[in-house]
């Protein structure tokens, strides 16, 4: 190992999509909107790989399955996950995203899904931007589902402005909706269930309405979880949680970020870092190995804010 390890991003063409990810210099598929590239993802519809290097071609879930210890460090030698539990995605919220919950650990296997908690960092918020998370207060069950009936749920969902630089935390089972003018990190454990409440009553990319999933969503939607509150642009925890800790870090001089016998993924999302003689931009997102002798980060300004994710052991 003499390089942190990048991956081919994957995009996935959603109804709500745009194309701001080229403003970080990403390629895109021509004319379709792109609402998500999926950064690092071991899932067996969509497996990244590396991208250049010593691994270049190699599969995120090849080197979690045979290169454990040199790539992600000796504390995950016996972790029981058969892939790598994270996904690691950007979303491009040019327009709104469902309203929309993922099953809790408890309800998922018997629903058919798998459960899924997130966080939500915001690289660029236009102004006036918005997400809807958790209910109003008061909001009981039957009041959503009345509202739902008649069409219309969002006079129940709490509205959140929200800033670059702001993240929120989204365990299993809280009702959500990302507004339009949001670009976002999204870290997430390893799950691809989402089960639509209500779509604004809008039409798919086929031209006809997509698929929701009301029981299923009812059956996950923790009707207790009342207005949460963002997490400020100066917080340096983002989010800490049994399956991922996110933490904002300030470089203004040279740090290696990784925890003892472990890996970290960091994306800068203020300036920009080198580290082992390449240079990470904002928005690139890359995988430093435990096994890598000269990992420090350094900003290449004066200073620079990066994101760093690790697994708790």
């Amino acid at each position: 190992m003499n390089e942190p390890i990048t991956f081919a991003p994957l995009p996935m063409e959603r109804v709500w999509g745009g194309r701001a990810f080229e403003n970080l210099g990403k390629p895109l598929p021509a004319g379709v909107p792109i609402g998500e590239l999926w950064e690092i993802v071991d899932r067996p519809e969509a497996r990244s790989l590396v991208a250049s290097g010593c691994h270049a071609g190699r599969s995120l879930h090849d080197l979690w399955t045979s290169e454990r210890v040199p790539v992600f460090g000796p504390a995950y030698a016996n972790h029981p996950s058969p892939v790598f539990p994270l996904l690691v995605k950007l979303l491009d919220a040019s327009d709104t995203l469902s309203v929309q919950v993922h099953p809790p650990l408890d309800k998922a296997a018997s629903l058919g899904g798998e459960p899924k908690t997130e966080m939500w960092y915001f690289l660029e918020s236009r102004p006036g931007a918005v997400i809807h998370a958790g209910l109003k207060r008061g909001t009981s069950r039957a009041d959503f589902e009345r509202a739902l009936a008649a069409g219309d749920c969002a006079q129940c969902l709490h509205t959140v402005p929200v800033h670059s630089g702001e993240s929120i935390f989204i365990p299993s089972g809280r009702l959500h909706a990302i507004g339009a003018g949001n670009l976002i990190v999204e870290i997430q454990q390893n799950s691809d269930t989402t089960y639509r409440v209500f779509d604004w009553n809008r039409t798919g990319l086929d031209g006809k309405p997509r698929e929701l999933h009301i029981p299923e969503s009812l059956a996950s939607i923790d009707f207790a979880d009342f207005e949460p509150s963002v997490t400020a642009a100066t917080a340096a925890v983002l989010a800490d949680c049994p399956f991922f800790r996110v933490e904002k870090t300030t470089l203004s001089g040279t740090r290696d970020v990784r925890p003892s016998g472990g890996f970290a993924i960091v994306v800068p999302v203020e300036g920009s870092v080198a580290c082992a003689g390449r240079i990470f931009g904002k928005g690139a997102f890359f995988l430093i190995p435990a096994s890598l002798p000269d990992a420090a980060l350094a900003p290449c300004g004066p200073t620079a804010e990066v994101l760093v994710t690790t697994i708790p052991v």
